[in-house]
């Protein structure tokens, strides 16, 4: 009995020892999602940054500031201090991000009564200026604003269910871009296909000692490490477990493998409904931010719908596989900017943003 009590004790002194040292998920719950809370009524810039912030981006980096500009409209630039040069080393992602974030922003603004129109500000160095125009009407979906903060990329497998065909078309009217197409894969056959560009692309990226260091960098461990940065990638939002920022970084090293990773992706295609391919007529930052604008509104349809997605992006971040990439979507010639699986999942923890006050300029 005194040893059985001395092992509870040990045990009781390092599960507290532990939560000192990750911190606790639930006040991590608590925190993230009261950055998602629904926009609230008037219309303030900080409410719509919020909204903007919620956008998808490479890395959980969220390379953007915010301005205010004259007239009432807000800017969006990039914010180089958070670029990944390694696996994004023409900032094609970051520029994608700024779309998505733009379009949430002109969503949201839409939803307050301030309608207005994106445009790409190359000459000042901006990545995107929304400009308000004054007393225009309301026209955004409802149903993909009110997914605005519900949205998440979702690293999981999905349960294997079709989605139906008014379901894909509505998916490719919300994706609708002037300068962006986006394909949908849906078969079998094609699928593979795209899963083994996505093992090719993976095992050459973790081949890679400076993209695996760039990684690594970008990876949250526990809760406390998550809420500390309000940025990266955070374990538990992927599946895996919580644990000290040291010892996480050991069992990064020790256990990160191409081959297990490999695995990984075969099974969440394999439980994927299909794929959504987007392609800019042009590879240029314009362009990019249009691909990210329209892969916003794919995702932001796609949870209004109940789907789940998450970005498999390695056919596009391996220059060797693009051509192939392309050809497999049926547009030879073009460079993919963005290849996202989609399907029926679960919802796990979000991922942390940055406080307004951070990203948002006078």
């Amino acid at each position: 009995m005194l040893g059985g009590a001395t092992a509870v004790l040990a045990g009781g002194v390092a599960a507290t020892w532990g939560a000192t040292r990750t911190g606790s998920l639930d006040a991590y719950t608590d925190y993230v999602l009261a950055q998602r809370q629904p926009l609230t009524a008037g219309g303030a810039d900080r409410e719509l940054v919020r909204y903007a912030t919620l956008a998808a981006n490479g890395h959980n980096t969220q390379p953007w500031l915010f301005r205010r500009g004259e007239g009432g409209g807000l800017s969006i630039r990039p914010d180089m201090s958070r670029r990944t040069p390694v696996v994004d080393p023409d900032d094609h992602h970051l520029y994608a991000s700024l779309g998505c974030a733009a379009e949430n922003l002109a969503l949201a603004a839409s939803a307050q009564g301030r309608g207005g129109e994106i445009r790409f500000v190359p000459a000042e160095g901006e990545g995107a200026r929304l400009d308000f125009v004054p007393g225009r009407a309301s026209d955004g979906p409802e149903d993909m604003i009110a997914a605005i903060p519900e949205r998440q990329s979702t690293r999981s497998e999905y349960d294997g269910r079709p989605v139906s065909a008014a379901d894909l078309t509505a998916l490719a009217e919300a994706a609708r871009m002037p300068g962006v197409d986006m394909v949908l894969i849906t078969d079998r056959p094609a699928l593979t296909q795209v899963r083994d560009l996505v093992v090719a692309g993976n095992t050459a990226q973790i081949a890679d000692p400076a993209f695996v260091r760039e990684l690594k960098d970008w990876l949250r461990f526990s809760p406390r490490q998550a809420l500390q940065r309000n940025d990266g990638l955070f374990t538990a939002a992927s599946g895996n477990p919580v644990m000290p920022a040291w010892l996480g970084g050991t069992m990064f090293d020790l256990f990160f493998t191409a081959e297990a990773e490999n695995e990984k992706y075969a099974r969440q295609l394999a439980s994927s409904a299909g794929v959504a391919v987007f392609l800019a007529e042009r590879d240029d930052p314009e362009h990019w931010v249009r691909a990210g604008r329209a892969c916003q509104r794919f995702a932001l349809k796609a949870t209004a719908l109940g789907l789940r997605h998450a970005f498999i992006n390695q056919p596009v971040e391996v220059p060797g596989l693009r051509d192939d990439m392309a050809r497999l979507a049926g547009m030879p010639g073009r460079r993919p900017d963005i290849v996202m699986r989609f399907g029926y999942g679960p919802l796990w923890p979000y991922s942390p943003r940055r406080p307004v006050e951070a990203v948002l300029t006078a």
